[in-house]
């Protein structure tokens, strides 16, 4: 079967090391807003302070990392990102018992937790992409978003458990210890990786006739290179839909998530056990779509698989705006989050295997790092703007809005494949 290819001993330790930390952060999930609401008894508008600039912050932050993390050796450079979260993650639970914890701390290891995201991301990606071959991208892809969505089934009402019976802050020990266990895979994986080079002008020879040097050159090097990612994405002609596509998707997305919250705790009554249920259940639909993926690519092309998932994935985000009070509310939300999800459990790894085949090789960690920025960018201002039309309109308006403007996304698809011939018959082989 396509789903099971044995994709190598260093495969298998990165996929460890993704699932470990990936749980470690799920069990998390929202620990900082419970923390800073029921330790630091902050209001609603600290509340959302903290979740958008947070995300805001630490996406400029990491803008620099990008042409840093392209120059240098993947593995290290995504150790470093692990032991970085887990000693921001670690500051939290040792101000928390000298009596230290405040506002301010939390805000700034959310920015540092988010940078060394996008980093470890780009970084991750590359590395990928130099173990797997590309007619296996898929099916890699494909376990990571398995992974990805069985820990959001699993780790939020496990998470919430242990808040109820030990606090938030123990969660956060707990991500921050799962940081260094993959950190651990990931040392552990070996092997010799290559000092990659730069094949610009001035710089390294396109022969790889000279390292990058540090000291002056490098820094040259790393800011020259600031805005390199997203000169590439514009200018490909496969990418650069994809990125207007999935930048806005996640943008409508998130921005809704806070207000849909609003309308059914708030104005319809849910439970919070029915609103966990309502978002918790759909979850196993990114698993059942990531495990479809594959086949679906073996069967019908990689092209055609991710234009049909990307348009469905764009037929869903309406449904909530018509929800209503009791059990046929209840269960609209759930088969509106199941599609959405299933289409996005087919979509993301299709996606990211093309993505990854389609970015030159020393250009992924750039092109990575950018595509990450301008997302979490997108979502801090997206929300602000869906808080603020919410606040003027009610949520339920916005959140008709946002699925209005979500079924324009399809046209924003790459038309036509950019694959050549021969890899889309190693994409379609099974074997």
């Amino acid at each position: 079967m396509v789903a099971r290819r044995r994709l190598g001993r260093r495969f298998g330790w990165l996929w460890a090391a993704y699932a470990v930390s990936t749980f470690g952060t799920r069990l998390a999930f929202d620990a900082f807003a419970l923390i800073a609401i029921l330790v630091l008894h902050a209001g609603p508008a600290e509340v959302s302070v903290l979740a958008a600039a947070g995300l805001a912050v630490g996406a400029v932050v990491a803008v620099p990392l990008g042409p840093w993390v392209e120059f240098r050796r993947k593995r290290p450079v995504m150790v470093a990102m692990d032991l970085t979260r887990f000693v921001a993650l670690m500051s939290i639970p040792a101000a928390y018992a000298l009596g230290l914890l405040g506002f301010v701390q939390l805000l700034v290891v959310s920015v540092v937790v988010g940078a060394a995201d996008i980093a470890f991301n780009a970084a991750g990606g590359a590395y990928l992409k130099a173990i797997v071959r590309p007619e296996d991208l898929v099916v890699a892809s494909g376990r990571f978003e398995s992974t990805n969505w069985t820990a959001t089934v699993l780790g939020p009402p496990l998470g919430t458990a242990a808040m109820g019976f030990f606090g938030p802050v123990l969660t956060v020990v707990t991500d921050a210890v799962s940081h260094l266990l993959s950190a651990a895979g990931i040392r552990a994986i070996g092997g010799h990786e290559p000092r990659p080079v730069h094949a610009g002008t001035g710089m390294i020879g396109a022969s790889g006739s000279r390292p990058v040097r540090a000291g002056t050159k490098e820094v040259r090097l790393r800011f020259g290179g600031l805005f390199e990612g997203w000169r590439y994405i514009l200018a490909h002609p496969a990418l650069r839909p994809l990125f207007l596509n999935t930048v806005l998707v996640s943008g409508l997305i998130m921005a809704t998530s806070p207000l849909l919250a609003v309308l059914m705790l708030g104005d319809l009554g849910f439970a919070p056990w029915q609103y966990g249920l309502a978002f918790g259940l759909p979850c196993v639909g990114g698993i059942v779509g990531s495990r479809l993926a594959p086949r679906l690519v073996a069967r019908f092309g990689r092209h055609r698989v991710m234009l049909t998932a990307g348009t469905l994935r764009a037929c869903w985000s309406l449904g909530p705006a018509f929800v209503r009070p009791g059990v046929a509310g209840l269960v609209l939300v759930i088969v509106v989050e199941f599609g959405l999800i299933t289409c996005m459990g087919v979509f993301n790894p299709v996606f990211a295997a093309y993505r990854l085949d389609r970015t030159a090789t020393d250009r992924v960690a750039r092109t990575l790092s950018a595509w990450s920025v301008t997302s979490k960018a997108t979502v801090a201002v997206m929300t602000g703007l869906w808080g603020l039309l919410a606040g003027i309109t009610g949520p339920r308006v916005a959140i008709a809005a946002a699925g209005l403007l979500m079924l324009l996304t399809p046209f924003l698809l790459p038309r036509h494949d950019h694959t050549p011939h021969n890899e889309r018959d190693l994409a379609r082989s099974p074997t």
